[in-house]
């Protein structure tokens, strides 16, 4: 069977094209699929590690594949009014985002703005450039709101993501929670800027005079705190509480 596979960020760069096609025999797997990959495209060794999405999720190395799956070759991750997402080259702003989710029944807008910075890892950082697997980010951001909805009862949810250059000091994703109490607002909008950065496919590359990097994994904000490195955060309430 004949599959085409989509690439995004670090993976499209070190194969120099946004997809590929790779024969494989009838009923073959995501981790036979994984092993033809590294053996045909050595370049992809400079890669921390291949995950394979298959129809917009995540796939294990057991997932059979079939002739017409959509598949795509997912890089570390960076890191569409109840739930509003989007993957836009729109300038973003608080309002955009708060504006999508007031209610009167809520007693708390909680707004997250995160902002491209100009030191990161001890370089000075020239502007940052996004790249988005939209139909998959779309998904993981319904996922993400469902998580929500289930924790904090509330789908009063809205996230947009910018994707393209970004310029010092501009914002590069606005989430916004509306709750009837600040406490669950700003845990549920923490829980969504978190588990952005760990399962949406979004990529991030810093760019400073004489070369760039993409950043995987690393950006994922740990339990205890932000990563050297991850971009400035804005975190208010509008409303009482």
């Amino acid at each position: 069977m004949r599959l085409s596979i989509r690439l995004f960020a670090s993976a499209r760069e070190a194969i120099g094209a946004s997809s590929l096609v790779v024969d494989l025999p009838t009923g073959a797997t995501v981790g036979k699929l994984v092993q033809e990959l590294r053996a045909g495209y050595p370049q992809l060794a400079t890669l921390p590690e291949l995950v394979i999405s298959v129809d917009y999720e995540y796939a294990g190395g057991e997932r059979e594949l079939s002739e017409g799956d959509e598949v795509a070759l997912i890089p570390p991750v960076s890191g569409g009014g109840g739930p509003y997402f989007e993957i836009t080259e729109t300038a973003l702003t608080a309002e955009s985002v708060s504006e999508l989710v007031r209610s009167p029944e809520c007693g708390a807008v909680t707004v997250f703005l995160g902002t491209a910075r100009r030191m990161s890892r001890g370089r000075e950082v020239e502007y940052l450039a996004y790249e988005a697997y939209p139909e998959m980010a779309i998904r993981k951001l319904s996922q993400i709101a469902e998580e929500i909805r289930e924790r904090w009862e509330t789908d009063r949810l809205a996230i947009r993501h910018r994707v393209g250059r970004i310029e010092l000091g501009e914002v590069s994703v606005a989430i916004a929670v509306a709750t009837e109490h600040r406490a669950e607002g700003f845990a549920a909008c923490r829980y969504a800027i978190d588990r952005l950065k760990e399962i949406v496919p979004i990529w991030k590359k810093e760019v400073w005079v004489g070369g760039g990097e993409w950043i995987g994994w690393d950006c994922a904000v740990p339990p205890d705190g932000p990563e050297v490195g991850e971009a400035s955060e804005h975190l208010h309430v509008v409303g009482a509480g």
